[in-house]
């Protein structure tokens, strides 16, 4: 079994061209509880992928979904976490795959720079196991402020220019200004509970 991943709440095997994401049992839960949760959540993720297709993001395609199990074609790429040093206006590209995302109501709710594979010239977003659909202004502002805080703890040298080529993608593919300023509330919370 090839491992590529091991988090949380699930586990990532490489399948050929294919990666296999399980949810793994929670012994402290009760097992019929356990089922359900990570039976719903599974569902939950499969339907994201494909209202996040829907919307113009890239994403992996699903091959298969059953109880706990989602099959996804591997991305052919780079992590964005190894190409913004180089390069800190992919990140350009990453907002514009949230602009998408938000313009349909989806929040990722884990973006950070590992959670992006950039391939043939466009962020491939992955991971949505805690995503979910939100019009609230404030969960789409803490999707970008999750982002904004994987830049500043990941790339401190790069931040700023990083999220000035986020925003300036954002904004470019029609991403809310009303999401941007509430940011700054949001961030403004973050430090008055000793945040940075």
């Amino acid at each position: 079994m090839d491992i590529v991943a091991r988090g949380a709440e699930a586990v990532v095997v490489r399948e050929g061209a294919w990666l296999r994401k399980e949810r793994v049992r929670k012994g402290y839960r009760h097992p019929a509880l356990d089922a359900l949760l990570r039976e719903a959540r599974t569902k939950a993720e499969a339907r994201l992928l494909g209202k996040a297709r829907a919307a113009g993001a890239s994403v992996p395609d699903v091959e298969a979904v059953d109880a706990t199990t989602i099959r996804v074609r591997e991305i052919a790429g780079t992590p964005l976490k190894d190409a913004l040093g180089e390069d800190p206006a992919l990140a350009r590209l990453v907002g514009d795959a949230l602009a998408r995302l938000h313009a349909r109501d989806i929040i990722h709710a884990d973006l950070t720079t590992s959670n992006v594979i950039v391939s043939r010239g466009e962020a491939v977003l992955i991971d949505f196991g805690l995503g979910f659909v939100s019009r609230r202004v404030e969960d789409k502002a803490v999707d970008v402020h999750l982002f904004r805080q994987s830049l500043r703890s990941g790339h401190p040298a790069i931040e700023r220019a990083a999220f000035a080529a986020f925003r300036e993608g954002y904004l470019a593919r029609g991403g809310a200004p009303d999401v941007l300023e509430r940011l700054r509330s949001v961030e403004a919370r973050g430090r008055n509970k000793g945040g940075s």
